[in-house]
């Protein structure tokens, strides 16, 4: 099974997103990245899980081994599965002060993606990324 930020990183997506000529190319392979997400437990969807500022409906849980973060995420649309493993892709498996610095929006201007968004998924988009730097955040303070 693929984790994206490890197997799949920030760089990779870029390079595919690249490769396409239209956006409805590349919708397509957003939405396909998604299908490549690993299922979450039903018992971590809970509403501390809940993602607030999503237009859809999005959990976000982590956990901490070896001192990186790793995220587990779900949504009930197809093309925010797809922004969640673009989002995973870029902190995974990374360390607190590895999320800290990560220049996220460099990255998607890289992939030209925020002006494809409609103003609410945008907004749920900044919201995934702030909960994932604000855990990076509390874990780091915890250290």
């Amino acid at each position: 099974m693929k984790t994206f930020g490890t197997d799949i990183t920030a760089d990779d997506i870029v390079d595919s997103l690249a490769f396409f000529d239209s956006w409805e190319d590349r919708y397509r392979y957003i939405i396909d990245l998604g299908k490549e997400l690993p299922p979450m437990a039903e018992a971590l969807q809970t509403e501390a899980n809940q993602v607030k500022g999503c237009q859809s409906l999005v959990w976000l849980s982590e956990h901490l081994e070896n001192d990186r973060l790793f995220f587990e995420a779900d949504s009930n649309s197809h093309i925010v599965r797809g922004l969640l493993a673009v989002v995973l892709a870029a902190y995974n498996g990374k360390s607190p002060s590895e999320i800290q610095s990560f220049d996220i929006e460099h990255y998607f201007q890289e992939l030209n993606l925020i002006k494809h968004l409609s103003p609410s998924r945008g907004n749920g988009l900044r919201s995934m990324v702030s909960r994932i730097r604000e855990t990076a955040g509390r874990v780091a303070s915890m250290a």
